[in-house]
């Protein structure tokens, strides 16, 4: 009798032992979140993350930690976060070199349209057509009919072979009708200083990068080659002002995690980003960097990635750039 009335009782109370001995589980998030960069700490990339993760902490109560994963043009950071886990706990701060470019021009192990889960941009802006202070084209008018007369006399340099100043170099010489040669350097920095010491004509420059050597006057902008002007440099035309409708050649930074994120974690995530980037505060660092922030839902965001790879694919495909 005792041992069927403690076997009942049993029975009855198993499915709450049973409850008990499960694992609550945390809201989203309840631990740090890793964020994965493609560059080098100091880059635009960390300087764009680094004031966002700084407002996502408050907002969402954990660290974000910053993952460098430099090389191949962004493609290894890709590559590491589209291995991860699906669970909100890495992110990707990536732009449109390895999302939009770099699968035009070589195999990539991951597909940009299905691997990653868009999340939010974070900024976008142009680059800017840079020659010395010396330079005799003081304009972009008198840069053309310069070229057109000479265009064996120029050339024009970039922070390397693919990146949105090379493509946009290609772009400015189809809408010109120029046929000049590209000088691609090992980053922006070498650029900028064989610009300075004349030993390349001109420079497509990013924003960021040039716009203290711009203040000192030590460069002199003649167009940003996105479709609106920079509010970095507000007096500064744009090419499709210049004279080239249409011309639109921009950059854009966005965080993506894995495919197949929960929609849990969506709900955390994005409202939590637009709150970050709405920030003023966050706006401000955004636009020293030589970006404007964007407005975008994820699926806008997935959109535009769709646009941008195909309207590169052209790009590289005319020009005949090669990843080699």
């Amino acid at each position: 009798m005792n041992r069927t009335f403690a076997l009942r009782n049993f029975l009855l109370a198993l499915p709450i032992l049973m409850l008990a001995a499960m694992p609550v589980r945390a809201e989203y998030p309840d631990k740090p979140i890793r964020v994965v960069i493609g560059y080098s700490p100091g880059g635009g990339a960390d300087n764009l993350m680094r004031p966002v993760a700084e407002r996502l902490t408050k907002l969402l109560g954990q660290p974000f930690v910053m993952d460098y994963r430099p090389g191949a043009g962004g493609m290894i950071a890709a590559e590491v976060l589209a291995r991860s886990p699906a669970d909100g706990y890495t992110l990707h701060i990536t732009d449109s070199g390895p999302m939009t470019i770099v699968p035009n021009m070589r195999k990539t192990s991951y597909n940009p349209l299905t691997d990653f889960t868009p999340i939010a941009m974070v900024g976008s802006g142009g680059t800017v057509v840079l020659v010395p202070a010396n330079s005799p084209a003081t304009s972009l008018k008198i840069l053309v009919e310069m070229m057109k007369q000479k265009p064996l006399a120029w050339s024009y340099g970039t922070s390397g072979v693919g990146g949105v100043g090379h493509l946009a170099g290609e772009q400015f010489k189809t809408a010109v009708g120029v046929n000049i040669n590209h000088v691609p350097y090992k980053g922006g920095g070498p650029a900028l200083t064989d610009l300075m010491g004349g030993h390349v004509p001109v420079l497509f420059s990013s924003l960021g990068s040039a716009a203290s050597f711009i203040k000192s006057g030590r460069v002199i902008p003649l167009a940003v080659t996105s479709a609106t002007r920079s509010s970095l440099l507000p007096d500064v035309p744009t090419l499709a002002e210049s004279g080239f409708p249409g011309f639109d050649a921009t950059i854009w930074f966005g965080i993506v995690a894995p495919a197949g994120l929960p929609a849990k974690v969506m709900e955390k995530l994005v409202p939590a980003m637009t709150a970050a980037l709405a920030d003023p505060a966050v706006q401000e660092a955004i636009r020293k960097e030589g970006y404007d922030t964007m407005t975008f839902t994820p699926e806008q965001m997935r959109t535009r990635i769709a646009q941008d790879l195909s309207s590169w694919g052209k790009t590289v495909k005319n020009a005949n750039i090669t990843a080699d």
